[in-house]
C-alpha cells in the first residue's frame, strides 16, 4: 500500500484538477460553438454578397473558405486562452512563429499546393468548363479548389490535379476563344500541276459546312516529299474538340472528293530499289527452262 500511496495522490491530484479546469472545458466549448454558428453565419452573408457580384465561382469560394479559416482561427484562441489562462495570446502567436518552420517543412506539398491555387483562382483566363491540355493531361475544368483542380476528360474520367502541377507547367487553355485554326497535310502527285491542285483544295474546302465564315480558308504548298507534293490546309471553326472532330472529317471528306472528280493523283508511298549487279530469279529461270524442255519431250513421245 506504501508503495501505491504515491500514484493514488498522483490521481487525486489529477482529477480535482480536472473538476477545477471543467468550468473553464465548458466555456471553452461554448466559445466553439459560438465559433461554428459566426463561421456559419458569416459564410452565409459573404456568399449572398458575392452572388450580386461579377467574381467568378472559384474566387467566391476561395472567399468563403478564407473567412471561416479566419473565424475559426480567432475561436480556437479564445478557447484556448480560456482553457489555459496563463498562455497569452501573445505567447501561442511566438508558439505559432516557432513552430512554422517545422510545419512548412512537414506540410510542404499542402501549404504549395494552396498558394497555388489561389494564385490559379485569380488567373483569369483559366476558367470553370474550359478545356485545359497540361503535360498528360487534358479535359474540362470542373471545380479549382483550394489543393486540387477538377478536370474531366473526354472519356468522361475525373482527374484531381494537385494546383502546383498547374501552376508550374505551361497550360493550353483550348476554349479561351470561341473559334480556333486548325490545319491538315494533303498530298497530290509529282505529276499534277501545283497551281490548279492549290485552287481544287481551296474551294473544296471553302465549300464545307460549318467553318467559321469572317476567316479565309488557307493552301500553301509546304515542301517536296518522298513521294507527293504536299499541302497546308487551314480552316477555322469552334474552339471545343467536337468541333475539331467534325470539321477535320468535313474537310478531309470533300478533299478526297474533289481531286478524284477532277482525276488528281494522290500518290501512295513509293520506293525505287537499285542494286549494282543484274539479279537472277531462279525460280522464274528454272520455270522458263522447265517450259523449254517441255515440247521437246513431247515431240520425242509424238516420234516414237
Amino acid at each position: 500500500m506504501e508503495l501505491l500511496e504515491p500514484l493514488y495522490e498522483q490521481l487525486e491530484t489529477m482529477w480535482v484538477g480536472f473538476m477545477q479546469l471543467l468550468p473553464l472545458l465548458g466555456i471553452a466549448f461554448v466559445v466553439l460553438f459560438c465559433t461554428w454558428i459566426i463561421a456559419k453565419i458569416v459564410s452565409k452573408i459573404l456568399k449572398s454578397s458575392l452572388d450580386h457580384s461579377s467574381i467568378r465561382p472559384s474566387l467566391k469560394e476561395l472567399f468563403g473558405t478564407l473567412a471561416k479559416v479566419g473565424v475559426w482561427t480567432l475561436g480556437i484562441l479564445v478557447a484556448t486562452t480560456i482553457i489555459f489562462p496563463s498562455l497569452t495570446p501573445a505567447k501561442m502567436l511566438a508558439a505559432l512563429g516557432l513552430g512554422s518552420v517545422a510545419i512548412g517543412f512537414a506540410f510542404k506539398d499542402i501549404f504549395e499546393n494552396f498558394l497555388a491555387g489561389v494564385l490559379i483562382m485569380l488567373r483569369e483566363p483559366m476558367r470553370i468548363g474550359d478545356f485545359i491540355e497540361c503535360e498528360d493531361v487534358e479535359g474540362w475544368v470542373e471545380k479549382i479548389s483550394i489543393r486540387e483542380t477538377y478536370i474531366r476528360q473526354p472519356d468522361q474520367q475525373l482527374i484531381l490535379v494537385p494546383n502546383a502541377h498547374l501552376f508550374q507547367n505551361p497550360v493550353y487553355i483550348r476554349t479561351d476563344k470561341d473559334i480556333r485554326r486548325f490545319e491538315i497535310v494533303a498530298g497530290v502527285g509529282y505529276g499534277e500541276n501545283v497551281d490548279e491542285c492549290r485552287d481544287i483544295i481551296k474551294k473544296a474546302v471553302e465549300g464545307v459546312d460549318g467553318l467559321h465564315a469572317d476567316k479565309p480558308v488557307q493552301v500553301f504548298a509546304r515542301e517536296f516529299n518522298s513521294s507527293s507534293i504536299d499541302y497546308t490546309v487551314r480552316w477555322w471553326c469552334g474552339s471545343k474538340p467536337i468541333d475539331m472532330h467534325e470539321s477535320r472529317d468535313k474537310v478531309i471528306s470533300a478533299i478526297k472528293a474533289a481531286l478524284d472528280k477532277e482525276g488528281v493523283e494522290i500518290p501512295f508511298p513509293y520506293r525505287t530499289l537499285t542494286f549494282s549487279e543484274p539479279l537472277k530469279i531462279e525460280g522464274l529461270n528454272d520455270k522458263n527452262e522447265g517450259s523449254d524442255d517441255k515440247p521437246e519431250k513431247q515431240k520425242q513421245q509424238a516420234q516414237t
